[in-house]
C-alpha cells in the first residue's frame, strides 16, 4: 500500500467527529503479530495536545483522513478588539 501522508500533514481519526487535529510525525515499522514480518510503510506516529500535554500515538493510516485547514496545535483564545470612537 502507499504511504497516503507526509510529515507534517494535519489529520483526523476517521468516523469520530470529536476526534483531536493531529501532526503526522513520521512512519513508523511496526511487525505482524501473526506473520511476523515488519511494515514499514503503514502505520504513523502522530501528535497533538491536550491540556498542554503532548500525547503521541500510532495510527494504521486507513483510520485517518487528511484535514485542509493547517494551524498550530494550541488552542488560542482572541477575543474582538474593542473600538472606542471618543
Amino acid at each position: 500500500m502507499p504511504r497516503k501522508f507526509k510529515p507534517g500533514d494535519w489529520v483526523k481519526v476517521r468516523g469520530k467527529l470529536t476526534a483531536p487535529k493531529m501532526q503526522v510525525i513520521k512512519y513508523v515499522p511496526k511487525k505482524d503479530s501473526i506473520f511476523g514480518v515488519v511494515d514499514h510503510d503503514n502505520y504513523l506516529e502522530c501528535v497533538w495536545y491536550k491540556n498542554g500535554e503532548r500525547l503521541l500515538e500510532v495510527f494504521h493510516q486507513r483510520k485517518l483522513i487528511k484535514v485542509m485547514e493547517s494551524g498550530g496545535l494550541f488552542q488560542t483564545f482572541r477575543t474582538n478588539p474593542k473600538l472606542r470612537l471618543t
